[in-house]
């Protein structure tokens, strides 16, 4: 499937899924589909194995849970933040280490403060890997974090400018 792409969301720079000075860290770009979705790019290395080759289970519901609370700040404002309630993941097949993968999350249930979302972690060949469901609490950045944060650490992402996001096969649309 091909997404058209409208914004590429902030980032910062030591969180552990977007953080750009992270060095442990898996360096995700985010981007805004025209369909009011979040993609999430990303490379996970061998340091983030459980099984020999495999991705531990723990990074895929981090990613999923990351994204799941980003697909809010398509609607909101980019200083809200959706804080986790709930996730519920589930495992369909593993994830493989060293190679680009994506994860989709969409809004499903907006109720004001809390809001429910699902999200997929895709494989390369566009099987889904894993997935999840979310519930989350709409949080304004500066209730969370202090003012440093919003100015200093909160910044623009340093991910290319795409038009479109290919998942799974060309053959697949």
């Amino acid at each position: 499937m091909k997404f058209d792409i409208i914004n590429r969301q902030k980032i910062s720079k030591n969180c552990f899924v977007c953080g750009i000075e992270n060095d442990l860290g898996l360096k995700t770009k985010f981007y805004e589909t025209s369909n009011d979705e979040v993609i999430g790019i990303f490379m996970p290395n061998e340091k983030l194995q459980s099984y020999p080759k495999i991705l531990h289970g723990g990074i895929s519901a981090t990613i999923l849970d990351e994204t799941i609370g980003r697909a809010m700040m398509i609607k909101d404002d980019k200083d809200t933040f959706g804080v986790t309630i709930e996730l519920t993941i589930r495992y369909r097949k593993p994830v493989p280490l060293n190679q680009e993968l994506k994860v989709i999350a969409k809004i499903t249930n907006d109720r004001g403060k809390l809001v429910e979302g699902t999200g997929k972690l895709i494989l390369p060949n566009g099987d889904v890997a894993v997935t999840a469901k979310g519930k989350y609490m709409r949080k304004n950045i500066k209730d969370i974090v202090d003012d440093k944060f919003a100015t200093e650490e909160w910044i623009e992402s340093d991910a290319k400018d795409l038009k479109t996001i290919q998942i799974g096969n060309k053959d697949d649309e």
